[in-house]
């Protein structure tokens, strides 16, 4: 099966629609005629064929959509093209049904873009078995407090370091409202000082010895090696954060497969070259799928997180504002999503602040986040945040709910 990287795109004016069309490639006259039609429902698919393009095109023109292709579709002097489909909700369920009996890989098209139109019913609440805790999702944005054992982490490096810290900060956190702890003993800092598994551990052995049978909470180990999460999934931790989707550490998928340990996987890179921004972060964030789906972690099981943080996981500021404006489309990958921006670079670099000044960059991106859809938001400062989201929560997902009364 071909993987076209089916997503909704979130189009809000005729000039984000022109733009979207001219990446593309599309002719300037039918740009001009289309500029407002993608602003009902809009789907991007990538590195379609030639001849899937023409079938596309048709099926949703017989619909009453529409459908910009690449100028040079129309005299077949290309190979493949990026397409952008619009059309109302109604037309894209008749199209879905359409593709189920076609030909050239269509009918797996037909299935995934089915698939996304169930993303637009409002979230189930659901319960997440985290290893003998529990989490519901789909009623409220979760929080998950950080609790930094590093030396030299960017934002709160050095001050939770003894054990006697460690604790207190946790059992602040706990008691401000967090519904997830994540603890990490390496710095992901651009310029950090990479340490071994053993010093790992180290860091890490007496307070998850004290934490674990302490708070009530879930705990979730950052680390993107498969030695410390296996101490730790053993030691009683319930779910592991790898910022690097379990693509690091060849025997990570391995060991949260062997627990069953809920698994946050964020995509990440060396550098900031991309195609299609999004669509490459998806492409990264299916195989972290895949990858947890061959050891038997299915559905909520596996968190996905676009990677905030610039040039530490692979972006630039551009870039990650641009995934800032765009978390919704994320939504079509079919798993909860962790947002983490708590203090980071992309916040200091647009308000000209250090981290310990960057709270309410942070809770503008939390409150984003919230309207967007994400599931589980990554903090340092957990009571202004969870407050801020409470707020949010309150709006949208009122507004996605049952009970939203509209115009």
């Amino acid at each position: 099966m071909k993987d076209f990287h089916l997503r909704w795109i979130k189009l809000d004016n005729e000039t984000e629609s022109k733009k979207a069309m001219e990446i593309i490639g599309s002719d300037p006259g039918g740009i001009a005629q289309m500029a407002g039609k993608p602003l009902g429902r809009a789907l991007k698919i990538e590195n379609v064929p030639l001849h899937v393009a023409h079938i596309l095109k048709q099926e949703m023109l017989s619909l009453g959509g529409d459908a910009a292709v690449h100028r040079n579709v129309i005299v077949n002097k290309i190979e493949a093209t990026d397409m952008l489909l619009v059309g109302t909700v109604k037309q894209f369920r008749k199209l879905s049904q359409k593709l189920l009996a076609q030909p050239f890989g269509l009918k797996d098209l037909g299935k995934t873009l089915k698939s996304l139109l169930e993303g637009f019913e409002p979230p189930q609440k659901r319960v997440l078995s985290c290893r003998g805790k529990e989490l519901l999702l789909g009623e409220r944005t979760l929080i998950m407090g950080i609790l930094n054992l590093t030396p030299d982490s960017f934002s709160d490096g050095g001050k939770f370091v003894t054990l006697d810290q460690a604790l207190k900060q946790a059992e602040a956190l706990v008691e401000q409202g967090a519904d997830i702890l994540d603890i990490g003993a390496e710095s992901t800092r651009i310029s950090h000082d990479p340490v071994s598994a053993k010093e790992e551990w180290e860091r890490l052995e007496a307070v998850l010895k004290a934490l674990v049978p302490r708070l009530s909470i879930p705990i979730s180990l950052d680390t993107y090696k498969a030695e410390v999460a296996e101490r730790a999934l053993d030691s009683g931790v319930h779910m592991i954060n790898d910022v690097w989707g379990l693509q690091r550490d060849p025997r990570m998928a391995e060991v949260v497969g062997k627990y069953q340990a809920p698994v946050f996987v964020m995509h990440n890179q060396k550098g900031d070259n991309y195609r299609h921004v999004i669509g490459d972060i998806m492409a990264f964030l299916k195989k972290s799928i895949l990858l947890a789906e061959e050891q038997g972690l299915k559905g909520d099981q596996i968190i996905i997180d676009p990677g905030i943080g610039g040039p530490a996981f692979g972006k630039s500021l551009d870039l990650d504002l641009e995934i800032m404006s765009r978390l919704s489309e994320f939504r079509s990958l079919g798993h909860p999503i962790l947002l983490g921006t708590s203090r980071k670079s992309m916040i200091g670099q647009t308000l000209n602040l250090p981290p310990d000044q960057r709270l309410e960059g942070t809770i503008a991106t939390s409150v984003i986040g919230v309207a967007a859809g994400v599931d589980i938001l990554r903090v340092h400062d957990v009571l202004p945040n969870k407050r801020a989201v409470q707020m949010a929560d309150a709006i949208y997902r009122q507004k996605r709910g049952a009970n939203f009364v509209g115009a």
